[in-house]
Formats: structure tokens, sequence, C-alpha cells
């Protein structure tokens, strides 16, 4: 056995994390949840199989009854380069009209917006989480920050003891 141990994350069983959005946690907070599917063409599903997507800087947005993904970053995939795609193109998400309609509705009333938290296969297919979320001024950051450093003082304060 190896010296290098790798921190387990909980996932549920028959999904496989391709990407996550770090990011998203610290600079919004976040609200209400949504799996969506991705209409992808079959080099972009090969290299998230691969594990090269990036979620930093994406956000989803409502257009023409549809809601579309923004700058989410999937690497072209070598083998089919002849045939390989746009990177950063605009993807279509598949949600039911009735969550389409809910969420086109919160992001006009109340000013928020959709940001993606996860890339993930689930059952052989690529999914998104996606977040309605609302940004977080400077002190929010920094209180959150300072909520993050006290709980992390009281571990090692237990730890010890």
């Amino acid at each position: 056995m190896s010296g290098k141990s790798k921190k387990k994350t909980a996932k549920k069983p028959g999904q496989a994390n391709i990407a996550v959005n770090r990011r998203a946690r610290h600079d919004f907070e976040l609200g209400e949840r949504f799996e969506a599917g991705l209409v992808l063409v079959g080099s972009e599903v090969k290299s998230l199989r691969d594990g090269k997507a990036n979620l930093k800087d994406s956000h989803a947005r409502f257009q023409r009854g549809e809601i579309w993904l923004f700058n989410a970053h999937i690497s072209p995939y070598d083998p089919a380069s002849q045939f390989g795609h746009d990177p950063v193109r605009a993807r279509k998400l598949l949600l039911n009209r009735r969550e389409i309609d809910k969420l086109d509705s919160k992001i006009k009333e109340r000013g928020q917006t959709l940001v993606p938290l996860r890339l993930y296969f689930k059952n052989g297919r690529a999914k998104v989480e996606v977040a309605l979320a609302r940004g977080k001024r400077r002190h929010d950051k920094r209180a959150s920050m300072r909520e993050r450093e006290v709980a992390r003082e009281v571990d090692r304060a237990m730890k010890r003891r």
C-alpha cells in the first residue's frame, strides 16, 4: 500500500463526479437545486469520461424558452480531433417544462442566477446540478470565512483532548 491516500468524497451509488464548481459556494448563497441533462456531441462525452471538464466561471441562462449552460469548458477529445467540438460552446440543459417555467420566474422576479455546481455521470448519462443562487457581498464572504475558521479551531481543540 502506498503512503498516499485519497480523500473519500461522499457520492451516491451509480454517480461519478467529473467536475465540481468550488467557487460557487464561496461566491454565492445557494438555494434550490435541480438536476438537468445535457445535450452533448460524441466527442464531448468521450472527453467527459476522461474527466476533462471545468465549470469555473460557468453559468446558466434562460434564452428562447430554454435553459443554456455557458462557459463550461469541455476539452476536445484528441482522437476525434477531425470531428472535434468547440470547448466552451453553449450547451442546452434538459429539464421538465414545469421546472423551466419555475426557474424562469424566479430568475426574473428575484434577481437570482443559475450556477452549475457539479458535472457527473448518473447511470451512464451526463448530468449537471444547477442551483438558484444570489451573489454574496464582500462582508458576507468574510463572515462565512470567519465561521469556517472558527469551526476548524473547534475541531482542532476537540482532537487535542
